[in-house]
């Protein structure tokens, strides 16, 4: 399989306090990674350097071996923590937004997803729950043909019905030439799509592989291995 991610010895540090302290990694396509670990651990600075959103402060990062710049901010999908979509927007006007936006987005993906998601193409954002924001984020997210998809806390104040939505998405989307990394506290909810896992603490990651492999070596569910590594 082609690999999609690399980063090596990467490092970020803001002013003289250090947040990733060396992270080397590898993602190949079909794979979706569980990037885990606590508030404070890194993982939202190392996903937004993928995305090309911050700078490293030495290492390397490449996406279908271009190092970050413009050409793989066509291949890398970013789905933000924080909501970012002008409330007074219905959903129609931001797929539209997106459309002209990206040249890469389908128009007809978007609206089929936004029927399982069961989102109404003319409800403003201002009008939507948490969890419909956080649906239709993903929606915009997976209707770019994009290579790599970073998603940081997609589950993050959705309900269970939402939740259980999302995941299905994620499923339903996931092809076997592209690679999706998700980060998020809710290991229980999601650590059955995982293909890969990667434990990151202060900076560093503490354990990483395959996730079938891990649970088989360890006799342990994923979520019983964060506990055991973080608790």
């Amino acid at each position: 399989m082609s690999v999609i991610l690399e980063a090596d010895e990467l490092k970020k540090s803001y002013f003289t306090k250090p947040v990733l302290n060396g992270i080397s990694l590898t993602i190949e396509e079909g794979s979706i990674l569980g990037l885990l670990g606590p508030n404070g651990s890194g993982k939202t600075t190392f996903l937004k350097i993928i995305a090309g959103l911050l700078h490293a402060t030495s290492g390397e990062v490449r996406v279908c071996g271009q190092p970050i710049g413009l050409e793989t901010k066509r291949m890398v999908s970013f789905l933000p923590d924080r909501n970012c979509l002008y409330p007074r927007m219905t959903a129609l006007d931001v797929i539209q937004f997106y459309q002209d936006f990206f040249d890469d987005f389908d128009r007809n993906k978007a609206l089929e997803l936004l029927e399982f998601m069961e989102l109404e193409q003319k409800q403003t954002i201002k009008t939507m729950s948490k969890g419909m924001i956080e649906k239709m984020n993903l929606t915009l997210t997976f209707s770019r043909a994009a290579k790599l998809f970073v998603l940081d806390e997609p589950l993050g104040g959705t309900d269970p019905v939402a939740r259980e939505r999302i995941i299905k998405t994620i499923i339903k989307t996931w092809t076997e030439n592209s690679a999706i990394i998700i980060s998020t506290h809710l290991v229980t909810d999601v650590e059955h799509v995982f293909t890969d896992v990667a434990f990151l603490r202060k900076g560093i990651i503490a354990v990483q592989g395959n996730a079938e492999q891990l649970r088989e070596t360890h006799q342990k569910s994923i979520y019983q291995l964060y506990l055991e590594i973080f608790g």
